[in-house]
């Protein structure tokens, strides 16, 4: 029981920082008009890149954020920059061909920063300080699975949905991203005013 308790109190928080049903409607919006091949690509570099970049910002993060003066909330307002640029880019090329995504697509903005975005790097790294690597990593890795069979359905949800509410659909999904973005961006500066 002893065991078990710390992966429970790690499990939860992780899974509501990581938010992957949340995250499937930008995905959906972000690889409209992929193959189903590529589509399988972008979600396994994906998740392979949140688990590294999360892991290695669990083993290294405060002690590379200390060295370099870098404050979680510096992190954040980068992410979100990074994520306002995509969507205010997505949102005006309203009737245009989809831009064609880079080789490195599954790994940022997907990978990072939506999937190990601050909130889920915040909450590793608080979880490690109160019950160690190993409860954090195991649930991490079970998060990280269920968002992977999660994300593995989007090609489902696009024939319910249909081409036109598909796309229909990335342009709303684009400005909630952009909404999210602005959030991001926020909720570091305040973070930081208030620090």
């Amino acid at each position: 029981m002893d065991i078990v308790q710390p992966f429970l109190l790690c499990l939860i928080p992780i899974m509501v920082a990581l938010d992957a049903p949340g995250t499937l409607p930008l995905f959906i919006g972000m690889t409209e008009g992929m193959s189903k091949q590529h589509r399988t690509r972008v979600v396994r570099q994906s998740i392979a890149t949140a688990f590294l970049v999360t892991l290695g910002f669990i083993l290294l993060g405060q002690a590379i954020f200390n060295t370099l003066g870098i404050l979680v909330e510096d992190f954040m307002i980068a992410g979100g920059i990074i994520l306002l640029i995509i969507a205010v880019n997505d949102i005006l090329r309203a009737g245009e061909k989809k831009m064609p995504q880079s080789k490195e697509f599954g790994v940022v903005p997907l990978g990072t920063p939506i999937i190990a975005g601050p909130a889920m790097l915040t909450t590793a790294l608080v979880l490690v300080g109160n019950y160690g690597y190993g409860p954090v990593i195991v649930s991490l890795a079970l998060n990280l699975a269920i968002a992977w069979l999660i994300l593995a359905q989007a090609e489902r949800i696009i024939k319910v949905m249909g081409i036109s509410g598909a796309r229909a659909f990335a342009k709303v999904v684009a400005l909630i991203l952009a909404a999210f973005a602005v959030k991001m961006i926020r909720s570091g500066m305040l973070t930081f005013m208030n620090g």
